[in-house]
Formats: structure tokens, C-alpha cells, sequence
């Protein structure tokens, strides 16, 4: 056997070669690397399917595996570490693509399943929690069964017109569980729970069993590449399983200043450290102070919002359709960065206002802004 096929598996490299995903044209440039790389998110966008109810309010449960096998170095610098860093920035995408949903967080080691975080939409909460768990705490072996049972005492009162998802992030191919975990796995499905995993070692069957049940997604991820693009595929709301529409009481508080009065305590932190202040979002149903939104109020239940954060979370229900590609017959310049293109060049065309944009701001219109700015200049 060759001494390349010797060493064909990821972790048996001693150093990533990142330079090789790169390539040169007959010329001698990589754009042509840069452009497939840009055209990748292209395809995926064609392939989302349209017209399709989307689970808008999102109450989303991560599970991460803290067990031994999470100190494993075939990610860089160990498994854990690395999944910890790409949920930091996973959390700040999720809240700001996601605005009027909430997440939570829980660990699973040395046999038990611990709640890291409540269910909110505060990033501040959940980027707090990620720093302070560290790899040193990564002992003994995980319970798929007590995570998820912790996972459906927190989902199974959330009302029927959310989306109540679990998203298990699993390094370890064993698991210590109380009873049968297949009567947990039913219990999950009658209550609407779907749950995906994302594994780091190999295929386990019982993960395979726990997503084609609850109409979950499972993975494997191959590298540190794939395994961030698996996670932010997560980003987007699925497909809901409610057929009926569901009619929904928000409140739109406005931020006051008190002024002369005197400071009161905000509801969001009477379990932490009491915060006393003059100004704050007040609930317009039981004038409960809060700190930030969008949040629940603790008082009687109302969704607190801002009418930004209602119109940010439109933009899964309405996206900026795909542009077409088209060659150029003649110099011109992209409408957005109003960078210049030369006879020739592939490009690409808003079908509603017939603008050019260039591939980059093509994927960052769609990924990012939402929004096109030539529709929006007209």
C-alpha cells in the first residue's frame, strides 16, 4: 500500500494542508477556487424549496457532549474546543436571524444531563455560558437518554404553533442509560419535538433511530469545515407541522425613562444579581419592567418584541429570489459595490429591477442584507 492511501483519513494527518483546497486556473489565478467556493452557497440557495410553512417561532434545545471522547484531537485544537467556538458564533447568528425565537444550553457528562441555560433570546446569556465552560470539564461517559428526557420536560409545555427542536452534538460512540431509550424516543415524537444530531466519530444507529423518528436530520461531520457547515445549516426554520394557522398575542413595549421617579427592579433579573434602574421596556398588559428584547414575560406570558425584530425574521417567509446568471456584452459595473466588469464577464441579474451584481455581492445580499438595493432604491 502507497504511503498517500496509508494516510487517507483526516486524523491519522499530523498537519492540516489548508493550502491544497486551493487551486490555480491555466493562468495562474485563483479566482476560479474563490468563485466556486461563492457559487456553493448559490446552488444551495436554488435548491431551497418555495411556498413552503416555516415554524417562524423557534424554541431550539443544543445538547453538547462533555463526555471523555470530546478531548479527542482530530479537530483542532481538541473536539470540544473547536465545537465551542463555532457555537459562539452560531448563537450570534441564530438570535439574528432568528429574533423572536430562543434557545438553551445542556451538557452531558459523567453519566447525567446538567441545564446550562434557560430558554431565551438573550445572547448575552448564552455567549457567557459557552466561555465558561471549559475542556477540562470534559469527564466520564454521556446519557443520551437523560439529555434528551431534560430536553422534554423543558419543550413539552411550549404551545403547538412553535417549533419545539433539539440539535445533539455528539462526539462519544457509547452511552449510560437508565431504562429503554426507545420508549424516550417515542415520547419525543408524540410531542412534536424533532431532534437532529450531528456526530463526530461515526454512524451510531440510535441517533439514526432518534432523527428518522422525530423527522430530524443526522450527519456525521468529516472535518472542522464540515462539521461549522452543518451547524449553520440549523440556522433556517424547518418546515412546521402544523397544518392550522394560529393566531398569536405579542406586545410592542417602547423603551421609557421614568425620570424624577424612583428606580425599580427589572423581572429579568430577580434570580441574578438585582439590577435597579430608571428606564426599561414596560409589558403594556402587567407594566413589568424587562432590560432588553425580545423576551417572555415572566409575569403573564406575553411575547415581548420590537417591530424590527418581527420584520427581520420575514425575511424566511419572503427571500430575495435567485438571481440569474448572464454573461456581459459590454463593460459596466456592479450596482451594489460598484466594482467594474469587463465584457464578457459572468455576472449576475435581479428579474425584478434588471441590476448586475457581482458574485460576491450576489451571497451577500442573500446571506446577510435580505434584502435587494436595487428593488429598495426603486
Amino acid at each position: 500500500m502507497d504511503e498517500d492511501e496509508s494516510k487517507s483519513y483526516r486524523w491519522e494527518t499530523e498537519y492540516e494542508k489548508t493550502w491544497e483546497a486551493i487551486k490555480e486556473d491555466d493562468s495562474g489565478r485563483i479566482q476560479s477556487s474563490i468563485d466556486e467556493i461563492v457559487y456553493k452557497s448559490i446552488r444551495k440557495r436554488m435548491l431551497a424549496k418555495k411556498n413552503v410553512r416555516l415554524g417562524m417561532m423557534r424554541h431550539l434545545v443544543i445538547i453538547l457532549d462533555m463526555s471523555n471522547a470530546m478531548n479527542q484531537i482530530d479537530m483542532k485544537p481538541n473536539r470540544f474546543i473547536c465545537c465551542v467556538r463555532m457555537m459562539e458564533k452560531f448563537v450570534n447568528e441564530y438570535i439574528d436571524q432568528n429574533p423572536i425565537s430562543q434557545l438553551c444550553f445542556i451538557v452531558t457528562r459523567n453519566k447525567r444531563a446538567e441545564k446550562m441555560s434557560d430558554l431565551s433570546g438573550n445572547l448575552k446569556t448564552h455567549v457567557e455560558v459557552l466561555k465558561t465552560i471549559s475542556n477540562e470539564q470534559c469527564f466520564g461517559e454521556a446519557s443520551i437518554q437523560n439529555a434528551l428526557q431534560l430536553s422534554h420536560s423543558l419543550l413539552r409545555h411550549m404551545p403547538t404553533h412553535t417549533s419545539k427542536e433539539v440539535l445533539f452534538i455528539m462526539g462519544s460512540l457509547t452511552s449510560c442509560d437508565p431504562t429503554d431509550i426507545h420508549k424516550t424516543i417515542d415520547t419525543l415524537a408524540k410531542g412534536n419535538i424533532r431532534c437532529s444530531v450531528i456526530g463526530l466519530s461515526a454512524e451510531v444507529y440510535v441517533f439514526k433511530a432518534l432523527a428518522a423518528k422525530t423527522n430530524g436530520v443526522y450527519n456525521v461531520a468529516l472535518d472542522e469545515t464540515h462539521l461549522k457547515d452543518l451547524i449553520f445549516s440549523h440556522l433556517n426554520p424547518l418546515p412546521s407541522s402544523v397544518t392550522e394557522s394560529t393566531l398569536m398575542k405579542m406586545g410592542f413595549p417602547q423603551y421609557i425613562n421614568e425620570g424624577e421617579n424612583k428606580p425599580s427592579m427589572c423581572v429579568c433579573h430577580l434570580d441574578d444579581e438585582p439590577n435597579f434602574g430608571i428606564s426599561g421596556y414596560f409589558c403594556p398588559q402587567c407594566s413589568s419592567k424587562y432590560c432588553d428584547l425580545p423576551v417572555e414575560c415572566k409575569v403573564c406570558g406575553l411575547t415581548l418584541v420590537s417591530a424590527s425584530h418581527l420584520a427581520r425574521s420575514y425575511h424566511h417567509l419572503f427571500p430575495v429570489e435567485a438571481f440569474v446568471e448572464k454573461t456581459t456584452t459590454s463593460d459596466g459595473h456592479c450596482f451594489a459595490c460598484l466594482k467594474d466588469f469587463p465584457s464578457g464577464k459572468t455576472v449576475t441579474m435581479c428579474s425584478s429591477c434588471a441590476n448586475h451584481f457581482c458574485i460576491d455581492c450576489d451571497a451577500f445580499i442573500h446571506d446577510v442584507v435580505h434584502v435587494c438595493p436595487g428593488c429598495s432604491s426603486n
